[in-house]
């Protein structure tokens, strides 16, 4: 009998934990993006906008890159932040087919985030003459050898969310207090 009203008590516990703390442990992520995820497009954008769940700084000094097939390396202009809204002017260059967008920012909570956007582009963009590329954007045109991902960079779909660590946790510490109940029961 008292082994149940301490398991109850322990659940009870554990759950009131768990709903206590997810709000807390909640970070933000990206909302929307245009161009969408997973959208095809007959045009190439001229602009790209990322919304987030909260206010975002921009992680470092090329915090998007948008790359495609055959090595192809579009031009991000300088990306401005309006609170949660990043937006970016972009000249592309690329054969249709899949593009990525990359982008790397930073959070109110102080957490760096990076993550991607796939699309697709259902024709050629043109190649902008070199001199229009660089004057448009304010810097040198983007080499066209690019990586595909850089090394250690994480996406949104491969983070495990912390409520899930969160519920594993709790689920241990009540095997193990089930386990040590039974032990010392038995002597």
């Amino acid at each position: 009998m008292r082994f149940k009203r301490f398991g109850a008590s322990l659940l009870v516990t554990g759950l009131a934990l768990l709903g206590a703390a997810s709000p807390a442990m909640a970070h933000s992520e990206l909302k929307s993006s245009d161009p969408a995820r997973g959208a095809s497009l007959a045009t190439p954008p001229t602009q790209i906008k990322l919304t987030f769940s909260g206010p975002v700084t921009l992680a470092d000094d090329n915090p998007i890159q948008i790359t495609g097939p055959e090595n192809a390396s579009w031009t991000v202009g300088r990306a401005e932040v309006a609170g949660s809204v990043v937006t970016a002017p972009v000249k592309a260059v690329g054969p249709a087919g899949e593009y990525t967008l990359r982008y790397k920012v930073t959070f109110d909570d102080s957490h760096a985030a990076s993550g991607s956007v796939k699309f697709n582009l259902s024709a050629p963009a043109a190649a902008p003459s070199p001199s229009s590329q660089a004057s448009a954007s304010g810097q040198a045109p983007a080499s066209s050898a690019a990586p595909a991902q850089q090394a250690g960079e994480t996406t949104p779909e491969v983070l495990v969310p912390s409520w899930v660590w969160i519920v594993l946790a709790v689920a241990v510490v009540a095997a193990g207090a089930v386990v040590a109940l039974r032990f010392i029961r038995r002597k």
